[in-house]
C-alpha cells in the first residue's frame, strides 16, 4: 500500500508555496529598502500570491507548486533622482508577507494536529 508523505498532500504544497512566497517577498522588500537611496534604482516587485496559484495551476497544476516566483520591476513613479523606491509601500508590503507567512505556518500546524488525532497520535 503507498501512502503519501505528508510533502506530497495538495494542502501542504500550496501552504508550502505561500510561506515561500512571503519569505521572497520578504527579501524583495529588504532589497528595495537597502537601495531607497540608490539614484536610478528601480523597485523590485514580486508577482501576487494569486497570480502564482493561477499560473502554476494552468501550467502544471500543484505539482507544478516548486516553480519560481516571477520578480518584475515596479512602474512606480520615480523621485528626481530616478528612484522609485517607496519605504510606506515597502513596509506595507513587509506586513503584508508577515501576514501570509503567519497563515501559512497556521495552517500547516494545525494541519499536522489534525493528521496526528486521525492517526490516534499524542501530540
Amino acid at each position: 500500500m503507498n501512502c503519501p508523505m505528508i510533502s506530497d498532500l495538495q494542502l501542504f504544497q500550496v501552504y508550502g508555496a505561500m510561506a515561500r512566497h512571503a519569505a521572497e517577498s520578504q527579501k524583495v522588500s529588504a532589497t528595495n529598502v537597502a537601495n531607497a537611496d540608490a539614484p536610478g534604482f528601480k523597485a523590485g516587485e514580486i508577482e501576487s500570491f494569486e497570480a502564482f496559484l493561477s499560473r502554476t495551476m494552468q501550467a502544471g497544476g500543484v505539482d507544478d507548486m516548486m516553480s519560481g516566483f516571477k520578480v518584475g520591476t515596479s512602474g512606480a513613479p520615480a523621485d528626481p533622482n530616478g528612484n522609485n523606491v517607496s519605504l510606506e509601500r515597502e513596509v506595507f508590503n513587509s506586513a503584508e508577507a508577515m501576514g501570509q507567512h503567519n497563515m501559512a505556518l497556521t495552517v500547516y500546524s494545525k494541519s499536522i494536529d489534525l493528521l496526528r488525532t486521525a492517526l490516534g497520535k499524542p501530540r
